[in-house]
């Protein structure tokens, strides 16, 4: 049987069930089956190629086929393919621990690995959870989360979300916690700065952690980016504040940087522009550099300490993943790293950062456009209905799958949030490519907003 873009979709559909996706819609938008990748593009069975702008669902940080990543797992997987963590260990495990422990904020000493970013949150979650029952507080079993926000779709960590789309369905099955006003800055009054405004939404949080702190364990937050919350955006003084008020009222914080993390925010940790360490920080997507499922849960040697007992107290941290600490996935992981330290890289996408800048800047202007928000190498267009009132336009339109439509015919691959439309692409795209996608970009909005 020949391979062609028709036959691989005929097979695809006739045996997958997609991720986040309304497989009916495929009766009419054709699949793409990814023959190969390469640097910035993927490429199809008919020969066509597009610019992967979002990174593959934000994970592919350094390219497709990245020869140092390749090469690195290539090499580990003739020495080790897997062992059980428990009661064992191997070396890239200890050397990835031990550089992320070195580049993370100060005190963040212990690391703990899942198979994904779900299910980091999860291990965040219990910990807190079991931390707060090992030093006699019981009563502290419940969560603090923004509105808007999104940790993702195992049931601990959809319940600590709140993005309706993913949640709603699911309410029977998920824990209640307690959920304040976010910061988000596009919901700034006129004339306000972000700084202002996140200054002033931190009084919805202070309100609820002084209410609620003696039944809370901890309160869950993206730094500074609400990624699929809209890729909603916050200055980090609100970072700053939530550090402080939960020191003051005896709460942890825990520091979803899955999406945010290695230099996305312009950082190598958001956190860092806050000059704050978490209690929790999750960390997973570009660990890898897009190669294989990976977490890495860090948290302080106090937090370790509280579990660390005879076995007959059962204060132990029994949570396991069959794969938890993946030699391949740890030596992707330590390539990626040693990218980050040779190649200059959170410099150089300051200036890739400002080029994505630049080249949207008339953006702004389109009548249909009401923000254009940038935080690092993340940048995202809103459209809307009414320019003066922000009024959206009504999500049953998908005017973003216009924009994705328009994108895939040009040679690019968006993946808009709703009537956002956001670029994430990997560290390597070129100040032309920018240009280009910038280009197709305005044109498929002007297209999709008629």
């Amino acid at each position: 049987m020949s391979k062609n873009n028709h036959s691989m979709m005929q097979r695809d559909l006739a045996v997958l069930w997609h991720p986040c996706t309304q497989m009916k819609d495929h009766e009419t938008l054709p699949l793409i089956p990814i023959k190969k990748g390469d640097g910035i593009y993927l490429y199809d069975y008919d020969g066509n190629r597009y610019m992967d702008a979002i990174s593959s669902w934000w994970v592919n940080a350094f390219g497709h086929n990245n020869p140092v990543i390749s090469k690195a797992v290539k090499d580990q997987v003739d020495q080790l393919e897997h062992v059980i963590l428990a009661g064992f260990s191997h070396e890239p495990v200890i050397e990835l621990s031990e550089q992320l422990v070195a580049i993370t904020p100060p005190g963040l000493n212990r690391v703990f690995y899942a198979d994904n970013g779900s299910s980091g949150i999860e291990v965040a979650l219990k910990m807190s959870f079991h931390y707060w029952l090992n030093t006699g507080k019981p009563q502290k079993t419940r969560f603090i989360t923004l509105k808007n926000s999104y940790h993702g779709e195992t049931l601990g960590s959809l319940a600590v979300g709140d993005v309706s789309l993913f949640k709603d369905t699911y309410a029977p099955l998920i824990q209640d916690v307690i959920t304040v006003a976010s910061p988000d800055c596009y919901l700034r009054p006129d004339g306000m700065s972000w700084e202002e405004h996140s200054r002033n939404m931190f009084a919805h949080m202070e309100e609820a952690l002084a209410r609620h702190a003696g039944e809370v364990c901890a309160v869950i937050v993206e730094p500074l980016i609400q990624c699929a919350g809209n890729m909603r955006m916050y200055h980090p003084v609100y970072l700053r504040l939530l550090r402080e008020a939960c020191d003051r009222h005896g709460v942890h914080l825990i520091a979803d940087e899955i999406a945010v993390g290695f230099g996305r925010s312009g950082t190598m940790f958001a956190c860092e522009q806050a000059n704050i360490s978490p209690d929790f920080l999750c960390l997973s997507k570009a660990l890898t550099g897009g190669y294989l499922p990976m977490c890495a849960v860090l948290t302080h040697e106090h937090i370790y300490q509280a579990f660390y007992d005879d076995y007959a107290s059962l204060r132990g941290f029994l949570h396991s993943h069959s794969y938890t600490g993946n030699p391949l996935a740890c030596a992707a992981a330590l390539a990626t790293l040693s990218i980050f330290k040779n190649d200059n890289v959170i410099e150089k996408n300051k200036v890739l950062a400002q080029k994505m800048s630049n080249a949207t800047r008339h953006f702004s202007d389109h009548p249909h456009i009401a923000e254009v928000r940038q935080t690092g190498m993340i940048l995202a267009i809103e459209m809307v209905k009414n320019k003066q009132t922000k009024e959206p336009f009504p999500w049953q339109e998908r005017r973003g799958q216009l924009v994705f439509e328009y994108a895939l015919r040009n040679g690019i691959l968006l993946r808009p949030a709703g009537n956002v439309v956001y670029f994430l692409p990997p560290y390597i795209i070129t100040p032309e490519q920018i240009d280009e996608l910038a280009r197709v970009t305005y044109a498929g909005i002007d297209l999709a907003t008629r």
